[in-house]
């Protein structure tokens, strides 16, 4: 059998790993539950696991493997998706779009809330992908990075356009094509995830904050600056802020953002680098402005009305969760026609009232309105097309970029 060198995570990966289970997106509970990125690390050690004995190197399109699809047979579907990220209604019943799409189709749902953080989850799926073995589940729910490198492990299958009409008419234009999955071939969008410059207006006292350069040059908020520890939101939206694309920059391009946020540090511009622990700091002023997760701010100003938020000119960064369909899922088509059900507007709004993320959806706005008109106009919740347009997401990085980058990362927060 032959053997590959496994690729071992650098000192720099683990602690990227560490700070996201920590107080990073993967942290978070519902309304700001976000994803853990952590630089594209899989897991301490989890990359090495991937070029182990007779797995394929990560960045070898190999096609996805299909099994004999009983869906017609078996009118069943398992859906692994995150904890509380699922809707609730108002007298505490759980999952009703679920229950509502059993209805009509007959096909039972087994819902699961196993994923916790994207490495611990790849950990239970991985031994049985690496042998071309069904994972017993239909659908799983991955953020765009892990997602990107299941693709190219050629570890999940194809999805069938015909049995996704809605999903292909009603994807919003920001969540279209990804570098990772161009055309959404093998992945749609659960839920967005944006990051925003987040203020407390009571701690500004007049200041005006419209771009990132604002806080990391002006003197008046000298130690009162939070950015995340999390590094394609905070490098991507250093690289917005220099007018370079975070879907296309250089690795000189890099280092100058870091460099950038370098000379913050040593002014002492930067209070910290967080995770959603900033929330606290944010709530009390002792930031007085930072960088911060959409799904927070969403649930921090329905509390406190000096929280607000602001979209810089130069645009902003956007990640995603997806839904996908492991290779030897037996019900293919099941999961199919569940994925497009929450591609219809009026399950996507009552996703969307319970969750308060980035809804994917275009169309749900009356429907959204029906159930929480705050929600229907927050942009936070459904950006309008000149927020869409000012949407980013960082590229895709090789093995050796992310080895690279999160090193030089990590030196900058001091990790």
């Amino acid at each position: 059998m032959e053997q590959y060198e496994p690729d071992r995570l650098s000192p720099a990966q683990v602690a990227a790993v560490r700070r996201s289970l920590r107080n990073g997106r993967a942290s978070l509970t519902r309304r700001s539950l976000l994803r853990a990125s952590a630089g594209g690390a899989l897991a301490v050690g989890g990359i090495g696991a991937l070029s182990g004995c007779g797995i394929p190197a990560a960045g070898t399109p190999q096609g996805g493997v299909s099994a004999e699809d009983h869906s017609e047979k078996e009118k069943t579907v398992a859906f692994s998706n995150w904890t509380e990220y699922m809707d609730v209604d108002d007298s505490g019943r759980r999952h009703p779009t679920l229950e509502a799409f059993t209805r009509r189709t007959g096909i039972k749902v087994t819902y699961t809330e196993d994923i916790n953080d994207n490495t611990e989850f790849f950990g239970k799926i991985k031994p049985q992908l690496a042998a071309g073995q069904d994972t017993g589940r239909d659908i799983i729910v991955l953020t765009d990075w892990l997602a990107a490198r299941l693709i190219r492990l050629g570890w999940v299958q194809k999805l069938d356009p015909a049995n996704l009409p809605h999903a292909y008419t009603n994807l919003s234009a920001q969540f279209r094509n990804p570098d990772w999955d161009p055309g959404r071939a093998y992945s749609y969008p659960w839920q967005g995830i944006s990051t925003v410059i987040a203020y407390n207006k009571k701690a500004l006292d007049g200041i005006e904050v419209k771009t990132l350069s604002d806080l990391l040059d002006d003197p008046k908020l000298k130690g009162r600056v939070g950015l995340l520890t999390e590094m394609r939101d905070t490098i991507g939206m250093t690289l917005l802020d220099m007018d370079k694309d975070p879907a296309k920059f250089t690795a000189d391009d890099y280092d100058a953002a870091t460099a950038r946020l370098q000379k913050a540090v040593d002014k002492g511009q930067i209070r910290r680098f967080t995770g959603n622990d900033y929330t606290a700091d944010l709530t009390k002023g002792d930031l007085a402005a930072c960088l911060a997760w959409a799904g927070d701010i969403v649930q921090l100003r329905a509390d406190n009305p000096d929280i607000e938020f602001l979209i810089p000119d130069s645009g902003y960064m956007t990640s995603s969760d997806n839904m996908m369909v492991p290779n030897k899922a037996r019900h293919k088509e099941n999961a199919e026609r569940l994925i497009d059900y929450y591609f219809e507007p009026q399950p996507a709004a009552e996703l969307a009232a319970y969750i308060n993320f980035v809804c994917p959806v275009d169309g749900v706005k009356d429907e959204l309105a029906k159930l929480d008109e705050d929600a229907a106009n927050n942009p936070l919740i459904l950006p309008d097309q000149d927020m869409q347009a000012k949407s980013r997401a960082f590229r895709s990085l090789s093995s050796e970029e992310e080895t690279v980058f999160e090193e030089k990362f990590a030196k900058l927060t001091g990790a």
